[in-house]
């Protein structure tokens, strides 16, 4: 289970987005697999009490689904990301059928920021996909989706490895919504009692 993203990767593929270049106190949440009807309006709120602005990494599926969570995302001033349609793993599927997919996604999503489903991506995938996207990775994963975390260990998880720059990956998902609710609000509490904002990332 990897935590943090080890160095040697972020040396294997210099050109994908690991974290963010910042002197500020700057964290950067970013949150995967919905749009979720009953998920993603607790998060905002949690984010609003924070005065805090992350990046939703989108299923395009879901996105089509339920366009009213999708717009209540940009309504509050967050950023969205493209996150396939279909959440498609890159090593299993032929370059083409995932280039359609990441296109499918994007006719409901518009936006120039990609995250690969379980973060597998081959080097020819992205050679294609940095034509057009920023591919982002991340510093920090929380780990909220395994059932064998706990809330505690989720809640660790998320702060041991923060810095500033830090990509902090969570998961707006019915599965994770048990370590999420817990360790998200400490997440945000922690960090702004020590003086970080929490940004999205740029993109369109």
């Amino acid at each position: 289970m990897i935590l943090k993203s080890p160095a040697i990767l972020k040396k294997i593929f210099p050109n994908l987005i690991w974290e963010i270049s910042t002197k500020e106190k700057e964290i950067y949440l970013t949150f995967d697999d919905g749009p979720h009807p009953e998920i993603t309006p607790l998060v905002l709120k949690a984010l609003d009490e924070y005065d805090a602005k992350a990046t939703f990494f989108c299923v395009g599926d879901n996105a089509m689904k339920y366009p009213e969570t999708f717009k209540l995302i940009l309504s509050k001033g967050h950023t969205v990301g493209n996150h396939s349609y279909d959440h498609l793993n890159g090593w299993k599927v032929s370059n083409n059928d995932y280039f359609v997919n990441i296109e499918k996604a994007n006719k409901f999503i518009e936006s120039n920021l990609f995250r690969p489903p379980y973060g597998r991506i081959v080097p020819s995938q992205i050679k294609i996909l940095k034509e057009k996207y920023s591919i982002i990775m991340w510093s920090v994963l929380t780990c909220d989706f395994d059932k064998k975390v706990s809330k505690k260990q989720c809640l660790k998880n998320s702060i041991s490895g923060t810095k500033s720059g830090s990509i902090v990956v969570f998961h707006d998902s019915l599965k994770s919504a048990n370590n999420l609710f817990y360790a998200l609000p400490l997440f945000l509490k922690h960090f702004n009692e020590q003086g970080f904002i929490f940004k999205s990332l740029p993109g369109s």
